[in-house]
């Protein structure tokens, strides 16, 4: 009988292993050149000259003729010029969420569910004696076994309504969710890019909510001197701008959005690196960028008790240490009654992708 033979696998042998190699590094790279096709690939092809990525027999222009064939780049006709297309934003959001959601799984570390048992739609480890009213399909019957077995002896089996176990489960509810993120000229200050993580943050957790909570609904703001609401599909477009930081505009307007929603259960997440420093009284900005100006701090601390009243709880995730900040952060959060996380790049998409699996689950008796 003939058996197995291995053999060391060349994965040049095989252009499809090749171009999904080419695929996700560009893929990647649009995401940092803010969804234009012409400076990733000028990128693309940068990284080919220093690590060789391609080869004799599959080049650069093999892999963009395959792009096109497989419906991720469109050219103009007009003027020969190529953007990327709605399946190219999809994969973006689905590579983000399969990027965030894969670190998740690595570790618990963190993790702030606080979740009640109750009849739902997803079992928990958690087990409870049986009580009258409970569905026949919520007994463990593993553990009530167990249990007679140890009640009544392994002789001749009997059991009895003290032994049964009831497996719990969490009720997942449905939930309207405000993303808002801060494109002010700070989340691209200091060498640092802090709108790419925001904007991968945002792509998977739409992916998400779209795929796996279909009821739920998702809201982006975006606010630098004005707010206003951007689409799923403009995501991988996004960029800072030169902007003053309106958390004032955000806020109303992420308020206004959350008032028409029917979901019992609102939120809002908001994803700042810096101060208030803008208010638009009237038609006139008012601004000031030295300091925490009261002025500015006031609007938004009110804002915050609005949104409590309104049972709106606010999660703001600030990716900056200053001092002076974070105690800002903080008595906006007291005023709410919200959640406040101070996360690191590398970490901002698994402390909001915990939170809002955590605030899915809820109690149902």
């Amino acid at each position: 009988m003939k058996g197995h033979r291995f053999i060391k696998f060349d994965p040049a042998e095989r252009s499809l292993d090749k171009f999904e190699q080419l695929l996700n590094i560009f893929m990647q790279l649009l995401t940092y050149t803010n969804g234009d096709a012409t400076e990733a690939l000028q990128w693309l092809n940068e990284l080919d000259r220093q690590y060789q990525l391609t080869n004799p027999d599959y080049g650069l222009g093999d892999f963009i003729d395959e792009l096109k064939e497989n419906g991720y780049l469109q050219e103009n006709p007009q003027d020969g010029t190529i953007s990327i297309t709605k399946k190219s934003e999809q994969s973006i959001r689905k590579r983000s969420l399969e990027e965030i959601f894969g670190k998740l799984k690595k570790t618990k570390q963190g993790n702030h569910q606080t979740f009640k048992p109750g009849q739902g739609d997803e079992t928990n480890s958690d087990t409870r004696p049986f009580q009258f009213g409970d569905m026949p399909e919520q007994i463990d019957f593993t553990e009530s076994i167990r249990n007679a077995q140890i009640n009544h002896g392994v002789s001749s089996f009997n059991m009895q309504e003290d032994d049964l176990v009831i497996r719990e489960s969490d009720f997942k509810t449905q939930t309207s969710t405000v993303l808002m993120i801060d494109i002010s000229h700070s989340m691209i200050l200091y060498g640092e890019d802090r709108i790419t993580p925001a904007k991968k943050v945002a792509m998977a957790l739409s992916e998400l909510i779209t795929t796996k909570y279909p009821k739920d609904t998702l809201d982006i703001v975006v606010f630098g001197n004005d707010a206003w609401s951007i689409e799923i599909k403009d995501l991988p477009y996004l960029q800072a701008g030169p902007y003053h930081t309106n958390t004032v505009a955000g806020l109303e307007l992420a308020m206004d959005i959350l008032r028409r929603r029917k979901n019992p259960n609102k939120q809002i997440f908001m994803i700042t690196d810096g101060k208030p420093t803008c208010l638009k009284i009237g038609k006139r900005y008012y601004k000031n960028s030295f300091g925490l100006d009261r002025k500015v701090v006031n609007r938004c601390i009110n804002l915050a008790a609005q949104c409590k009243k309104l049972k709106i709880p606010i999660t703001t995730f600030m990716i900056a240490s200053d001092p002076y900040l974070q105690n800002f952060v903080q008595e906006f959060t007291e005023m709410n009654n919200g959640k406040a996380f101070f996360a690191s790049l590398d970490n901002l998409g698994a402390f909001i992708f915990r939170d809002f699996e955590s605030g899915k689950r809820k109690t149902v008796y």
